[in-house]
């Protein structure tokens, strides 16, 4: 692929294919960054050993499909079996990728693995076979390894539906079927750059099954933040707050905010049918691969030059390196203030994760189903939480030992510092399970810094905390979707930590009653700073 991967998202977001097959892609471990497409599912098969060849399929996410694995790494070839729909078969797709100086033994493995899928229902084979002297209009060949493919063709009852020639005047690149009317639609045009290998177009007839997406999220572009401030300010919080606990007062804000929330704020589903167009793909790129179209076209026709369609190209993709350089500069620029854009471009060029694999719980079961999972994580994360202090009351400092109880006195948290730190929020952040998201505490830092404050104080003086329930994320393709662990991003809990924690910065500042190292405590000190206090000590 080398330079033409940018070129290849440009043609797959603009045609919107569904399948995206590639032959010799001479790929390696190195690339697995600058490999993926949003929207698809990628699966290779690299060579190994030696520079060159490998294979790819890039399916739309929303297709559920699995990976056929055979034991044999010398053939270059990738099986795949996408699910039909409901009493529909089952399709095979088939990559490969025959380089000219293959020995006939790997072929001879080759044969075997297309006789077994061969046996489906349903079968669509592509790739590079490079059989340069096999007649497809007679079925005629004239080397012993041409023949022996053309048997095995036969023996398997497939049908070739290239008619044109893929490179020059040979027809190397071939689409195979067992199936009449399976694929129809058949089109040879177009070059990926200046490759010397002619794209082949077609249509599989065949229904698959799709996903459908049940994820909903808020859509802020239709969001009405006067009415939830409205909404909001009828509420008298120090009345209705005035004698509840914290979880119980917590619940009722949470309440009262949700119920604000979806009347001012509308739902819309997340869909994962196709992925997001490149941020360095913009409307002139996205016109330039139509111009390159036009202009090839008329190159076949003899209407213009071989270099003025090469020097389009070229142009073409001196612009896209461009936008694309531009683009991941800003994002280095802006990673300070906004971070989960810079990674989340960053992952966006990477394969997807696979499934969290079988776990087994203290008592050695082990889990399979989501639910599970998802259980046995939810005991680890809490095993490690207890209430173990680290410093006994023994061995207080003199200066604490009679205080007369001043240092437990819980420091008063004050409006002014909760608003601050709910400006500071930052917006691009998920919500948590709690379902209050950054951006609705950042726009109603007014209307929620008042009852928020009354619950922390309340939390900080009688030592209660908020309970929250385990949150459970999942892929959203109905059913048994991809189970993830996750840390969830609670905006409003992390507030806190950051009231009491500037709190205490307030009320310790100056005061002889801090041990060095509760560093955490103290503006400016840290683990770095506490070591190199050390170091002439230890020196």
């Amino acid at each position: 692929m080398g330079n033409k991967q940018e070129e290849l998202e440009a043609i797959v977001q603009q045609d919107r294919y569904d399948l995206v097959a590639i032959t010799e892609t001479w790929w390696d471990d190195s690339h697995d960054w600058n490999a993926a497409i949003d929207g698809y599912k990628l699966f290779r098969r690299d060579r190994q050993g030696r520079r060159g060849g490998g294979v790819a399929l890039y399916v739309r996410e929303c297709f559920d499909c699995t990976e056929l694995h055979d034991c044999d790494d010398k053939v270059e070839c990738l099986w795949m079996r996408l699910r039909g729909k409901a009493n529909k078969a089952d399709i095979v797709l088939g990559v490969c990728y025959r380089p000219p100086n293959q020995v006939e033994e790997t072929d001879d493995s080759f044969y075997k693995q297309l006789a077994g899928v061969s046996e489906s229902c349903a079968l669509v084979l592509m790739g590079d076979f490079n059989f340069p002297d096999v007649c497809w209009k007679y079925n005629t060949a004239v080397s012993k390894q041409s023949k022996r493919f053309l048997e095995c063709v036969e023996d398997d009852f497939l049908t070739q539906l290239v008619g044109e020639p893929t490179r020059g005047g040979a027809l190397l690149d071939l689409l195979f079927t067992n199936g009449e009317g399976l694929v129809g639609g058949v089109m040879v045009g177009g070059h990926l750059g200046l490759n010397d290998h002619e794209m082949i177009e077609f249509s599989i007839l065949g229904e698959a099954r799709k996903g459908v997406s049940k994820t909903t999220t808020m859509d802020f572009r239709r969001a009405n933040f006067g009415l939830f401030k409205a909404l909001v300010e009828r509420v008298p919080w120090e009345t209705v707050l005035k004698g509840k606990g914290v979880q119980e007062g917590w619940t009722f804000f949470k309440k009262e905010v949700l119920m604000a929330q979806d009347q001012a704020i509308p739902m819309c589903r997340k869909s994962n049918c196709r992925g997001k167009r490149p941020a360095w793909l913009n409307g002139e790129l996205l016109l330039g691969v139509k111009k390159k179209r036009r202009v090839y076209h008329l190159w076949k026709k003899g209407q213009a030059t071989w270099e003025e369609y090469r020097d389009l190209v070229r142009s073409y993709r001196e612009k896209i390196r461009k936008a694309k350089a531009q683009l991941e500069l800003n994002l280095a620029t802006i990673v300070r203030d906004n971070k989960k854009c810079f990674y989340k471009y960053v992952n966006s060029k990477k394969n997807p994760k696979e499934n969290i694999y079988p776990l087994m719980d203290t008592e050695g079961n082990v889990a399979t189903r989501d639910e599970e999972k998802a259980e046995v994580l939810n005991v680890f994360f809490s095993s490690v939480f207890n209430r173990e202090t680290s410093c006994f009351q023994g061995t207080l400092p003199p200066e604490l030992e009679n205080r007369d109880g001043e240092q437990n006195i819980p420091p008063i948290i004050q409006e002014e510092i909760v608003s601050d730190l709910l400006r500071h929020l930052d917006t691009h952040k998920s919500m948590g399970p709690d379902g209050i998201h950054p951006r609705v505490l950042r726009e109603l830092v007014e209307e929620l810094a008042k009852p928020l404050s009354i619950i922390y104080q309340r939390s900080l003086s009688t030592g209660e905390a908020c309970q929250c329930d385990a949150h459970l994320q999942e892929g959203s393709e109905g059913g048994s979707g991809e189970l993830q662990a996750c840390q969830p991003d609670l905006s409003t809990r992390e507030d806190y930590g950051a009231v009491y924690l500037e709190c205490a910065h307030m009320a310790c500042a100056g005061q002889p009653g801090i041990r060095h190292s509760q560093h955490g405590f103290m503006k400016g000190r840290s683990c770095l700073t506490n070591c190199r206090g050390l170091m002439p000590a230890s020196n």
